[in-house]
């Protein structure tokens, strides 16, 4: 395996979409890394990392997804990486942390934030978002390698944005995050 790809498909959701894909991925000889999917409005979408054998192409790719027997249209995007400085396998970076916002729901939550994030140059790595019972809630995963300021300061300022936007922040280093909600299985 020495060909990464970083795959998108989205299509109207239904059982077998994820078999679906991921035994097309496995019938080019592929190595699922990561796979990350949601339903949204009755659409899904997944992003997937796999590794293959350097002859396999992002076209051979496309083809096996399309031949794929359904009523629903997938549309699929691939992003072939190169090898050199990839590594599909690099675990965050100690800088990790997240943050969770909560609140009542208003238009411009995710925008405030993610504009919060950019202005002290924070890198949001993964962010998930819901609405229930008209309650906003978010969850961040930030690298905070290149932060403008450090991580006290940070801290202080997000107090301030929380107050002046009507929101409850936290923000915890990932690996404690982690620890305090992993669940356990006898």
């Amino acid at each position: 395996m020495n060909k990464h790809m970083i795959i998108s498909v989205m299509s109207k959701d239904r059982p077998g979409i994820i078999a679906n894909i991921t035994g097309a991925i496995y019938h080019l000889g592929g190595d699922l890394a990561d796979l990350n999917q949601t339903v949204l409005c009755g659409y899904l979408t997944m992003i997937l990392s796999a590794s293959f054998d350097s002859e396999v192409t992002k076209e051979d790719l496309v083809a096996a997804i399309s031949h794929i027997k359904t009523d629903c249209k997938f549309e699929v995007s691939i992003k072939e990486l190169a090898v050199a400085g990839d590594d599909p396998a690099e675990r965050p970076p100690e800088e990790t942390y997240i943050l969770t916002v909560q609140g009542p729901n208003k238009a411009g939550i995710v925008y405030g934030i993610s504009q919060f994030c950019f202005e002290h140059n924070i890198n949001i790595l993964d962010l998930a978002t819901t609405l229930k019972n008209n309650q906003y809630t978010m969850a961040l995963q930030l690298d905070l390698r290149k932060c403008s300021i450090e991580l006290e300061s940070l801290q202080k300022e997000l107090v301030i944005y929380a107050r002046q936007s009507d929101l409850t922040i936290m923000i915890q280093h990932n690996d404690i995050f982690r620890v305090t909600h992993e669940i356990s299985m006898p």
